[in-house]
């Protein structure tokens, strides 16, 4: 939606905003750069990234009031469970909505009035339509370009290849409990050094939630990133899922392509469309005008 807008094809926006949990693969924020540098800056259009703090350190720390990543859980009687999906609001959301109020002139707490708002742009293709809704806070009213344009991710590949842009990545953090395997696959196999990363704080996590630890709360049950309730080091990340392949077939459809997914096509997470409702989301930028 940037670059349509910064072409010409969309109208020009005001601001577009980036959503930083501080946890971010290097090629995203190499990316981002690149985007700011090239596309948006000529165009006039300010990148502002917004955030609520590093998700990774706050997840470690017993002093801070961390909003639950989802993850998954092996209790004591041996039965699976996941822990409550609060990241993305914490955040990505709030830190959008409380730059959003800045921007309208009305920060937190001071009301804002019912004729104030921004038009604000949601990248959810026609492969997605369905996850299309209203904001729910009268002064961000949600519009969905790629979809009024009849535009499935599909056509969004074929554009930015056009511009030069094929290598775009898919924002979503390192450890997110909702990676796919052929994320897994990815991060293990192209960046040794976020690989190892991950490994560290899947480990860290086994006990659960830092803050209910050092208060001396009665661990339920032991955590983990992978589904499989495996350590992320030895989980079966080389198993190509059957939705894996659905998901192949139905965004790209060829050979080479299908090639290009077993090399290890990432998963995104963006604001309004966490993957953990469902797979295969546009970005995270919102883009206001």
């Amino acid at each position: 939606m940037l670059v349509l807008s910064a072409e010409g094809v969309l109208p020009k926006v005001d601001y577009a905003i980036f959503a930083d949990t501080g946890w971010e693969p290097n090629a995203v924020y190499s990316h981002l750069d690149r985007l700011e540098r090239e596309i948006a800056k000529p165009a006039g259009i300010p990148i502002l990234r917004v955030t609520s703090g590093n998700i990774r350190n706050d997840a470690l720390d017993p002093d801070h009031r961390f909003a639950s990543m989802p993850l998954y859980i092996l209790n004591q009687d041996g039965k699976a469970g996941m822990t409550r999906r609060q990241c993305t609001g914490e955040y990505k959301i709030k830190p959008i909505k409380k730059k959003v109020r800045e921007l309208l002139g009305y920060p937190y707490p001071a009301r804002i009035p019912r004729d104030v708002f921004v038009e604000q742009w949601v990248g959810i293709s026609t492969d997605e339509f369905h996850r299309a809704k209203d904001a729910d806070v009268k002064y961000m009213r949600n519009r969905h370009p790629l979809i009024d344009m009849g535009w499935s991710r599909s056509d969004c590949i074929r554009y930015l290849s056009s511009l030069g842009l094929a290598d775009t990545p898919k924002s979503s953090c390192l450890g997110c409990p909702f990676h796919g395997n052929a994320q897994w696959r990815h991060i293990r196999d192209n960046s040794p050094a976020e690989w190892a990363d991950v490994v560290e704080f899947d480990a860290a996590i086994r006990k659960g939630n830092a803050r209910a630890n050092a208060t001396g709360n009665r661990l339920l049950g032991e955590a983990f990133l992978h589904r499989s309730r495996i350590p992320l080091s030895e989980a079966p990340i080389d198993h190509v899922t059957a939705a894996e392949w659905a998901a192949l077939q139905q965004e790209l459809g060829t050979e080479e392509d299908a090639e290009q997914l077993e090399q290890g096509a990432t998963d995104g997470c963006s604001p309004w469309t966490c993957r953990g409702e469902i797979a295969a989301t546009q970005d995270d930028f919102g883009l206001a005008t």
